[in-house]
């Protein structure tokens, strides 16, 4: 049902509808976060984990369904970013206190709080500057990559037989990294200047299915490295930046193209 309503002759509301099936996926989402804190409590971490990297999937297929079938809507905008707080914010958190800070006290709660409360304002920050920011970049590391690299580190070391308590000391500089970067003003590439419906060359396609391979071949320390690699791009090309003597603050974003506005819909929160 499409997302409308005005005030009536009467003055009281029309009622509104929402669009099924891109608010469907969102859900899903939301539903992984969900599952995601239920498994951590019970302390099925690998499952908790692989679920987070789920709620990553369907984030990332909501926006774009809804451009496609031109279903976007201020509804499932909102809802997109709730869900996003649920799926990347609140359940790495918990999850990564249960499998490895919980015995740390105070600075195990203290870091998971951090990341938490990152991710919030990321969301927030991100859903302020949908106007005026560059589409090519996010300001800050998306909270949907965040949690990657948390919710991976946790299934890497449930497949490699570590104990959470064990690596509490590694566990907590990562999770506090992860908060900070969400808020930092680093750029990080979006990938959304991509244009899929442009031919490429062959050699792409045996690109892709090496990717596929090399994924397949350790799933859990691939997609850890790729998203702990991605995590670090912000931080180069800040160096590198200020290595070439470059005056420009971190968060402006290379190239030559300005800003450009985001789309007039909604489902547009989506930081996948």
């Amino acid at each position: 049902m499409p997302d409308h309503g005005a005030p009536g002759k009467s003055g009281q509301l029309t009622r509104r509808g929402i669009y099924l099936l891109p608010n469907l996926f969102t859900t899903g989402a939301l539903f992984a976060g969900f599952y995601a804190i239920v498994q951590g409590m019970n302390g099925r971490f690998e499952h908790a984990a692989v679920a987070i990297f789920i709620a990553m999937i369907l984030d990332g297929l909501d926006g774009r369904i809804a451009r496609l079938t031109h279903t976007q809507s201020a509804f499932g905008a909102e809802y997109d970013s709730l869900s996003d707080m649920v799926s990347f914010g609140i359940a790495p958190a918990l999850v990564m206190y249960s499998f490895a800070l919980k015995g740390m006290g105070k600075l195990g709660w203290i870091a998971a709080f951090i990341y938490c409360v990152g991710a919030a304002l990321r969301l927030a920050r991100f859903n302020t500057q949908l106007e005026v920011q560059d589409k090519r970049w996010f300001q800050g590391l998306p909270s949907p990559s965040a949690a990657a690299l948390v919710a991976g580190f946790i299934w890497v070391s449930v497949d490699n037989d570590f104990h959470g308590a064990n690596l509490a000391w590694l566990a907590w500089p990562l999770t506090v990294f992860a908060g900070l970067s969400m808020v930092s003003n680093l750029p990080f590439y979006s990938g959304k200047d991509i244009n899929l419906r442009r031919s490429v060359p062959f050699t792409m396609v045996l690109l892709m299915a090496m990717a596929f391979i090399l994924v397949s071949v350790d799933p859990p320390i691939v997609l850890w490295l790729l998203f702990l690699a991605y995590s670090l791009s912000g931080y180069v090309l800040f160096v590198r930046r200020r290595w070439q003597g470059d005056k420009v603050g971190a968060s402006t974003p290379p190239g030559p193209e300005p800003a450009e506005k985001a789309h007039d819909g909604a489902d547009t929160t989506s930081e996948t």
